[in-house]
């Protein structure tokens, strides 16, 4: 590779080279020396190694830890500033400008959750398969910072309610889904309309997906005034189908998950429907490269309505 020598650089400093640069890049989006050095493959003392290079280099320690996290420098955040740009485009020189899904025996990577891989991965996985048999797919959680996964280069695509409008991510919609209430069918309410007031009153199950994540049917809730006060809290919505059974409890989940739990429940009609899009989010660095130009074409065509 060539060099970057940035100026008032000394002539003495060494050549540096666009995978040192990389490095730094990673360990600025992952915080941590032992996780980039895990996602490169390498000792973590070569990655240390790296960075210590390139502290010499620019004059900076470019990182200082607090918190249990590497924090960067504003030299550091000046530097990548200046050369993400150059690496994405080295990314995309070193991508194949033809691809043949029969051939490849690649790997993808998609982040997603629950839902996701309810309703959506079965059908992808099902497409990917008969188009290139020999490609190897693995599925991750995305919980709700799935954007980072993609950063982190963790994932290639991230499906789900995470339509990105920043800048170095593209997304495309896949379709619109909406929330409804499910419960047993000799629930006294099943079957009839429910007003804010009789919704609210419900033996709610709360569904609490971690971190940040909050369902929109609640941000459409807590907008309007209210709160909800949960009876049972869950982390996702596996089991609410026998959660629900039997019980005067009440789960308000996305429409089309909750129709494929159980033949059972009665599904409802919410006051707070919480519409939401579900889309394929990828970052710039992946925008050209062929192989990740069929997958997103085969996810689009797969789960599209």
């Amino acid at each position: 590779m060539g060099a970057v020598m940035p100026k008032n650089a000394s002539a003495d400093a060494g050549r540096l080279d666009f995978a040192a640069l990389e490095t730094l890049r990673l360990v600025h989006q992952l915080g941590s020396f032992t996780a980039a050095a895990e996602t490169l493959d390498v000792n973590q003392s070569a990655v240390s190694y790296t960075i210590a290079k390139l502290r010499r280099h620019f004059h900076d320690p470019l990182f200082v830890r607090e918190g249990g996290r590497q924090v960067p420098t504003d030299r550091c955040e000046h530097i990548l500033g200046q050369v993400v740009e150059i690496l994405d485009m080295l990314d995309d020189i070193a991508q194949p400008e033809a691809f043949d899904p029969k051939l490849s025996d690649q790997k993808v990577t998609i982040a997603c959750n629950y839902y996701e891989r309810i309703l959506m991965i079965p059908k992808i996985v099902s497409a990917l398969r008969r188009q290139a048999p020999r490609l190897s797919v693995e599925v991750i959680n995305a919980l709700g910072d799935g954007h980072l996964r993609l950063l982190r280069r963790e994932a290639d695509v991230l499906v789900g309610p995470f339509g990105r409008t920043e800048s170095g991510f593209h997304s495309r919609r896949l379709y619109t889904e909406e929330y409804a209430c499910f419960m047993d069918p000799e629930h006294p309410l099943a079957g009839k309309t429910l007003d804010v007031e009789s919704y609210l009153a419900l033996k709610h199950v709360y569904i609490n997906y971690g971190g940040s994540w909050k369902s929109a049917y609640v941000h459409e809730l807590e907008a309007a005034g209210h709160t909800l006060s949960p009876t049972i809290t869950v982390p996702s919505p596996a089991g609410l189908g026998t959660l629900l059974a039997n019980s005067d409890l009440v789960a308000t989940m996305p429409r089309r998950l909750g129709q494929t739990m159980s033949g059972r429940l009665v599904l409802g009609e919410s006051p707070f429907r919480g519409s939401f899009d579900l889309s394929v989010v990828w970052t710039a660095r992946t925008n050209a490269s062929a192989m990740h130009r069929w997958l997103r074409q085969v996810i689009l065509e797969t789960c599209r309505g």
